[in-house]
């Protein structure tokens, strides 16, 4: 079938299930070519082929709500809705999104990139379409991975009180990116093998209580059958304890089984919980044999061998550099621990793990818990690690105010992903986390200039017994600066002149020194003397030289890849006002207040005026007796 001439989804309607298996093949295909090109999820999504189509052949989006949980796997519906042809431009900047979104299309009634969201946007829904006495399905879809977030929990428990007609379909393939831990993933394991138990109940009810004079009574007597028939046929029946009716386990590659049970949850009143089983990169042996994760989300890659295109001779990832300056201090110091929220292949932490089994904690998607983990442990003199994404320590924030800051506790935090990512565009973006953590008492926070400096500060923190730090550092990989072979401790709050100069300073850090430095040597031949500071400290700052700073009058620039609002510019102003400073030229660079979208770093960097020119710009609009170049 010509995938690009799709225009919605319902043509589907008149389709038998051989053609449906004939366009499942198709879509599997297009995917595996589309996406050897431009990288994107590919394991996620060839694994909800066959699912996502019947869905969309068993309900009449978007005026039933199809609710997709991350947004990983919502390739194929984006295919269906009439986007195919625009696959080619995929997460590339001005291009497809990789994640619903609703200025995309009508069919995207949630927008998401972080799991676990799915289930409380339903029960919103539900609510709205009851107010308002309308008539619609709603039907989210959750991973088994995302279900162990405590948000999806919530979700749960309020549905099954409040009975809202609901359809949850729980896509589980046993992996959220790294292989599912704990114990719910333990009772998904069992009822995947215990048999099918669905619709036998109701059947069984009906038909007692058609049997004419003692139907009342036997019908009594089916309510227990009923419940005698959960724990005999699967053990446990955790979602019907919480109140919905479950389905399954249904093949998720079938459309006979899968037919058969979306018609029968439509017909079922109250919310119920269809259990499909996946196998996540289904059609492409590299993604379909994946244990660890690799295959969740890619580059380009070769589709005849699955070889991932990397550049040749790169130096080590950012993620790499910490985790495995954290391995080698674990073996000096058995107090160090490393926790994840079901991140230990994106944060590294695959040889930590296999040195260190007994000290390594992947917790799920569970971020607030892992933080207060962190917390409890450095309750008791341990040295925890806790390595998680800047997007994805938002929604820890309250653990970090209330059980680390508040407590002032040796926790280490390791802030993965810091700055702009790229690809994964606006939900994954990690700049709010200056804001959201530079106002907090008692936490240190720092970006190392390069990977040897990066080695350093892992040690300070490491060594640090005075309240909780956290450690910033970007996607990616580094510069391939030389190593020093013996790690030290760098003094809290302490900067460095890289570049002196006397007519303007400019104070940044991490990502954004290579694009100061160049800008301070193409202005000195300008006559422009210019200062670059390496403002690693973002907080406690350097006040003994930022005074130094001010005091000779010197205008400043202040540079971060993350957002202005609160960042690390506010802090400089507020150290201005705070100590007189009053008549101070600061000027500040960094993200503007809007949602950044997704592109390559270089173009979103360009498109918000973080650019060696835009510098230039600036400081020579600031600095006296200098005129801006024409």
């Amino acid at each position: 079938m010509d995938l690009l001439s799709i225009e919605n989804p319902s043509f589907l309607k008149t389709l038998s299930n051989n053609e449906l298996e004939e366009l499942s093949q198709d879509i599997r295909d297009f995917l595996i070519e589309t996406l050897s090109k431009t990288g994107g999820h590919i394991g996620p999504n060839l694994g909800v082929v066959e699912l996502t189509v019947a869905l969309h052949k068993h309900f009449d989006s978007p005026k039933d709500k199809l609710i997709w949980d991350v947004g990983h796997q919502s390739y194929v519906h984006k295919i269906l809705t009439g986007r195919a042809d625009q696959f080619q431009t995929l997460r590339q900047y001005k291009g497809l999104c990789g994640f619903p979104k609703m200025i995309e299309s009508e069919h995207d009634v949630w927008e998401t990139g972080h799991s676990s969201t799915s289930l409380s946007a339903a029960m919103g829904m539900a609510i709205a379409r009851d107010v308002k006495r309308e008539k619609n399905y709603i039907v989210p879809i959750i991973g088994d991975g995302a279900l162990t977030g405590g948000m999806a929990l919530e979700a749960l428990n309020h549905i099954g009180h409040e009975q809202k007609d609901m359809i949850v379909i729980l896509n589980d393939n046993e992996m959220s990116i790294a292989p599912n831990v704990g114990a719910l993933h333990n009772i998904l394991g069992r009822l995947r093998t215990a048999g099918k138990y669905h619709w036998v109940k109701d059947e069984l009810e009906y038909i007692l209580k058609r049997i004419p004079a003692v139907g009342g009574h036997l019908a009594d007597a089916a309510v227990r059958v009923k419940d005698s028939l959960k724990s005999l046929l699967v053990s446990g029946m955790f979602f019907e304890e919480l109140g919905f009716t479950y389905l399954g386990p249904v093949d998720g590659h079938d459309y006979n089984d899968l037919s058969e049970n979306l018609q029968y949850a439509k017909k079922t009143k109250g919310p119920v919980l269809l259990h499909v089983i996946t196998k996540k990169g289904k059609g492409f042996h590299p993604a379909e044999e994946d244990t660890v994760g690799t295959w969740h989300g890619t580059g380009p890659y070769k589709i005849d061998t699955g070889d991932l295109i990397k550049p040749v001779n790169a130096p080590p990832s950012w993620s790499g550099l910490v985790s495995e300056t954290v391995r080698k201090l674990a073996r000096e110091d058995e107090r160090v621990v490393a926790i994840t929220p079901a991140m230990p292949v994106g944060s590294k932490l695959e040889g930590f793990a296999q040195e260190f089994p007994d000290r390594m904690f992947d917790v799920g998607i569970a971020e607030q818990h892992a933080a207060t983990v962190a917390a409890g442990l450095a309750t008791q003199e341990m040295k925890p690690f806790l390595a998680i994404y800047s997007t994805f320590l938002q929604r820890a924030y309250d653990q970090v105010v209330h059980d680390i800051c508040r407590q002032n506790l040796n926790v280490f935090i390791g802030i993965d992903r810091a700055g702009l990512v790229g690809a994964d565009g606006e939900t994954h973006q990690g700049v709010f986390d200056i804001a959201f953590l530079r106002h907090l008492p008692n936490l240190v926070l720092m970006m190392p200039k390069d990977e040897n400096e990066g080695q350093h500060l892992v040690n300070t923190a490491l060594k640090y017994n005075d309240g909780p730090i956290a450690l910033r550092y970007p996607r990616g990989n580094g510069y391939g600066v030389p190593m020093d072979a013996t790690l030290k401790e760098i003094p809290i709050g302490s900067w460095e002149i890289l570049k002196p100069g006397s007519d303007v300073s400019i104070l940044t850090f991490g990502t954004t020194i290579p694009m100061a430095m160049e800008a301070a040597l193409e202005l000195e031949k300008q006559g422009v003397s210019v200062q670059v500071v390496n403002a690693r400290f973002i907080k406690p700052l350097d006040e003994k030289m930022l005074n130094n700073i001010l005091a000779d009058e010197m205008p400043i620039v202040t540079i971060e890849e993350a957002v202005l609002q609160g960042g690390f510019g506010s802090a400089v102003l507020e150290f201005a006002q705070s100590n007189g400073y009053h008549q101070a030229v600061i000027d500040r660079m960094g993200i503007p207040d809007h949602f950044i979208e997704h592109g390559s770093v270089n173009e979103l960097l360009k498109e918000i005026g973080l650019t060696n020119e835009a510098l230039i710009d600036r400081i020579l609009t600031i600095t006296p007796k200098k005129q801006k170049r024409a």
